[in-house]
């Protein structure tokens, strides 16, 4: 689970590349050659004027962050004719060209070309958001995973006990019956009792193959699949201590950590730059464009570059666009979305806070309530034991049947495991209130990166 949320921040930030590729330089090369024999008209007859083209340009497009835009090319033309009018055949002409053209209202300005850029790199960092959120879930669950498994394991454990001592009072009450000191009804309660024990250790059993199971799932181990016959042991005992916690501290630091609401203030940050977008696409489109060339021309290309060289026969052209949309109600339409969207947002973020206040209250007070439930239930798991061994005592004295000493020893275990119960319920409130407030439990020492391929592995 976490590899497959680990790539996610690496797609977003190819995008971000991706974007950031449309100013690059773009070079382009075309060639062309034409043969053509146009009808002329002379005092003698209808002749043909023959011509053989040639054309070869070069050219480089540069995209500038303002919006506008450089052209430079280079062409060469090459002639051959069987026109008596021609002087030079066949004849040469070059031609060095620069231009550039510079939106002035609409489009002008690097923030405005720049918003498709900065909206990657905020879908960016909101990946990258999502993704801590995700892994902060992940390793919550295997914490939880950890402990459910523990108390699966830890409540086997009783009911094997519950067994092993359904089992000796019956071998007791045995005893007892064969030298005539309890009736044989005793004899059938305590092995009814030592039944039920048994089927109540198959339960806890399969509960335990399920906890692990799914403990394994999450963890993906390699040699410790699904289906592996691994059998997984909770190394590590519970340490219950009781916090004081601050409960307005706690709300803060949930505020400030939480992802998800980093990434709704990202996305308002999204639709700040849109709004601002969105206002310049109002604006009339007025752009100012300007040409530079330098000519050539000769018997041989030689001659041609020469006099391009020199520089002598340079053009100069300057000139102005503007084009105004009449009622321009669509660039209007999207402006007033993106302002609506960016409130909607707003009221969504108030609503957000609202939520991880209410979150991070609820886990306080199920942590303090799982405390209260240790406390307790140790209490009672201590009065049912001294309970249970004074029915067994009165009950070797012959003064109570075996269904006092049965039913204390039922208490005894629903004691021991109502404080398993509380014992983990209390580690896993830990977790979920770590959880609520955007952090992950312990010095677990986790270092983000994002998911790299390696070169030559699909």
């Amino acid at each position: 689970d976490l590899k497959v949320q680990l790539i996610k921040p690496t797609i977003a930030a190819e995008h971000v590349s991706e974007e950031e590729a449309q100013f690059e330089a773009t070079f382009s090369a075309d060639v062309s050659y034409a043969k053509t024999n146009q009808p002329m008209a002379s005092l003698l007859d209808i002749q043909g004027s023959k011509l053989d083209t040639l054309s070869t340009g070069l050219n480089v497009d540069l995209p500038l962050r303002t919006g506008g835009e450089i052209k430079v090319g280079l062409t060469d033309y090459s002639i051959k004719t069987d026109s008596i009018y021609s002087v030079y055949n066949p004849s040469y002409n070059n031609s060095l060209s620069a231009s550039i053209s510079q939106p002035l209202l609409r489009n002008a300005g690097r923030r405005v070309n720049e918003y498709t850029i900065r909206i990657a790199d905020y879908d960016r960092q909101i990946s990258n958001a999502q993704t801590k959120l995700e892994a902060i879930r992940i390793l919550a669950e295997v914490d939880k995973d950890y402990w459910r498994l523990y108390a699966a394991r830890k409540l086997l454990d009783v009911r094997k006990k519950q067994y092993d001592l359904a089992k000796a009072l019956f071998e007791e009450t045995k005893s007892f019956v064969e030298v005539g000191k309890k009736a044989r009804i005793e004899l059938m309660r305590t092995r009814a009792s030592v039944a039920e024990k048994l089927e109540a250790i198959i339960e806890a059993q399969n509960d335990v193959q399920d906890t692990e199971r799914d403990l394994k799932q999450i963890l993906n181990k390699p040699g410790l699949d699904i289906e592996s016959k691994t059998v997984l042991i909770p190394s590590s005992e519970p340490d219950p201590v009781h916090y004081d916690i601050q409960s307005g501290q706690m709300v803060n630091n949930a505020l400030a950590n939480r992802m998800d609401l980093l990434a709704l203030e990202l996305q308002l940050a999204q639709d700040a730059s849109t709004i601002e977008y969105r206002k310049n696409q109002t604006l009339p489109l007025v752009s100012l464009q300007y040409q530079y060339n330098v000519n050539g021309l000769g018997p041989k290309r030689s001659d041609s570059y020469e006099l391009l060289y020199h520089n002598k026969f340079k053009d100069h052209a300057l000139g102005l666009q503007v084009s105004i949309p009449l009622g321009n109600e669509a660039a209007k339409s999207r402006l007033r979305q993106a302002i609506y969207e960016r409130a909607q947002k707003l009221a969504d973020r108030d609503s957000q806070k609202a939520q991880i206040t209410h979150d991070v209250l609820q886990q306080i007070d199920k942590l303090e309530a799982n405390w209260q439930r240790i406390l307790a239930a140790r209490q009672t798991t201590i009065l049912n034991d001294e309970l249970y061994q004074a029915e067994k005592r009165q009950f070797e004295l012959g003064m109570v049947t075996s269904t006092d000493v049965l039913n204390a020893q039922a208490s005894l275990a629903d004691a021991q495991q109502s404080e398993i119960s509380a014992i983990s319920d209390y580690q896993i409130s830990l977790t979920d209130l770590a959880y609520a407030t955007g952090t992950v439990l312990g010095a677990a020492k986790v270092q983000w990166e994002p998911f790299v391929f390696e070169s030559g592995k699909k």
